[in-house]
């Protein structure tokens, strides 16, 4: 079963302004992503996502020239073989370094996709898991910087839609950020675990500031004050409380995660399999991670596929934690490219898909229907 093509498509759609979100890196107006399509000779196609990388044109480029042409004609199966040749030729030296790692990621998925297909088997099954309840928490792009009581308002949504854990964002300002956290768990108690995300808002003095109440509030961890390689923050940042600093999102392959791991600073570990390097190399990581006993909370990206992979690795790995549901108000690739994998049950927890592969089927009407906008993302 041999490679025999590989296409990438970068695609966009605009986010209406009364549902924009505003969060510590800006105010999303559109939303991007790269969903990249595998064939083999034997006519098998698999799916994958690679994180846009805010530049989804370029990683989709990357893909469809250079790594395209180093995996045409290896066998499908060799995932292993796949993914080093990948990081050889264009990861370990001179590559673009983490656009290289986004565009290996989709490819990666798409090969394990294939592998599911052809044996017949739903991914969860063929990493060796079992079908099992996978706890969610409320994130996405949503639960930005609102008034409290608007906050509170979206945030009864999820909960109500049998969500036992929700994701704030911080980083706005010390002060409102507080405020946010308080309103939230007078409103819900102490059985809705909340979690909070500053997306690189936060300087060192922001968080000696909020860590005395995020203790105090019991919030579950504080994700991403800083930058994912400013280790010097967060090592620092670790001696101001108790709750644990969350990271990983923005950490690639598990060269990276082993300096995490080693620092000691972050507890909480957050690898996205549309950026990392794919399912082959988040099961790296996730055997790093069990060796020191940390649980492994994937980040989640754009489209149902990604949001399919990592229920599947959720449900194959021994130091699982949350799935991140998107609760975002409008994402057409979450219910319009492919199904929507994530649906919520009233225990809060999600499922891995039973049909073979990923589970799903691409609307690729869809991907013609809706292509790339330049532009930042976030502004």
């Amino acid at each position: 079963m041999k490679i025999v093509d590989v296409r990438a498509y970068p695609t966009s759609f605009p986010i209406p302004t009364a549902n924009r979100v505003a969060l510590g890196i800006g105010t999303a107006v559109k939303r991007d992503a790269v969903v990249v399509k595998v064939t083999t000779d034997e006519g098998l196609a698999g799916w994958g996502e690679a994180h846009h990388g805010r530049a989804h044109t370029a990683v989709a480029k990357l893909i469809e020239t250079t790594l395209k042409q180093l995996v045409l004609g290896m066998d499908a199966d060799d995932v292993t073989g796949v993914w080093e040749k990948m990081y050889r030729f264009q990861l370990a030296s001179h590559g673009m370094g983490a656009g290289a790692c986004l565009a290996m990621s989709g490819i990666d998925m798409a090969l394990w996709d294939i592998r599911g297909k052809a044996q017949g088997l739903p991914l969860y099954r063929l990493l060796g898991g079992r079908r099992k309840a996978i706890p969610a928490y409320a994130g996405g792009v949503s639960l930005g910087y609102q008034p409290p009581r608007e906050l509170i308002a979206e945030a009864r949504k999820s909960v109500d839609s049998g969500y036992r854990a929700i994701k704030l964002r911080v980083g706005d300002s010390p002060g409102r950020d507080i405020e946010r956290m308080r309103a939230a768990r007078q409103e819900f108690g102490d059985g809705l675990a909340i979690l909070t995300d500053a997306n690189i808002g936060y300087r060192l003095d922001d968080v000696r500031q909020v860590m005395p109440a995020m203790d105090e509030l019991r919030i579950g961890w504080l994700e991403e004050p800083f930058p994912a390689h400013d280790y010097r923050s967060y090592r620092e940042a670790r001696t101001y409380g108790r709750t644990p600093l969350a990271a990983g999102e923005n950490h690639y392959t598990r060269f990276e995660f082993n300096r995490v791991l080693e620092d000691g600073a972050i507890t909480i570990l957050q690898p996205d399999l549309s950026k990392t390097g794919g399912i082959t190399e988040a099961l790296r990581i996730a055997a790093l991670a069990s060796a020191w006993k940390l649980p492994i909370h994937p980040h989640s990206s754009m489209t149902g596929l990604n949001h399919a992979a990592t229920i599947h690795f959720l449900a194959a790995i021994d130091n699982g934690g949350y799935f991140e549901g998107d609760v975002s108000r409008s994402n057409k690739f979450r219910d319009d490219l492919v199904a929507n994998p994530g649906a919520i049950d009233r225990d809060g927890n999600v499922w891995p898909l039973e049909a073979p592969g990923l589970g799903l089927e691409v609307n690729e009407e869809f991907l013609s229907a809706h292509p790339p906008i330049e532009g930042p993302g976030y502004i």
